[in-house]
């Protein structure tokens, strides 16, 4: 995030009735919501963890025991528990 001057960029008038309601401070202006992208969306870590969840959880519906994919992966019991239910719902909303 950079500073940039009022002055230098804004119209005179959106500039005075901006010191209407605040002077000489900071102000942080937000990125409109459609630009900004979610979380791991713009690097691909989204997509890699959805891959290796749908792998854990076809896996376990394989036989592999909870155990072995919490060695596998390095995750928590919670965790693999987690992902095989909410990949099992989304399966089972995709197929409705």
């Amino acid at each position: 995030m950079s500073y940039k001057n009022g002055k230098d960029f804004l119209p005179p008038s959106l500039l005075k009735e901006l010191q209407n309601y605040i002077q000489g401070e900071l102000v942080y202006i937000p990125k409109l919501e459609q630009t900004r992208a979610g979380w791991g969306e713009n690097n691909g870590t989204r997509k890699l963890i959805e891959k290796r969840n749908r792998e854990i959880y076809q896996m376990y519906k394989n036989g592999v025991s909870v155990l072995e994919l919490i060695q596998r992966f390095h995750l928590s019991e919670d965790s693999i528990r987690k992902i095989i239910v909410k990949t099992r719902d989304l399966v089972q909303n995709v197929a409705k």
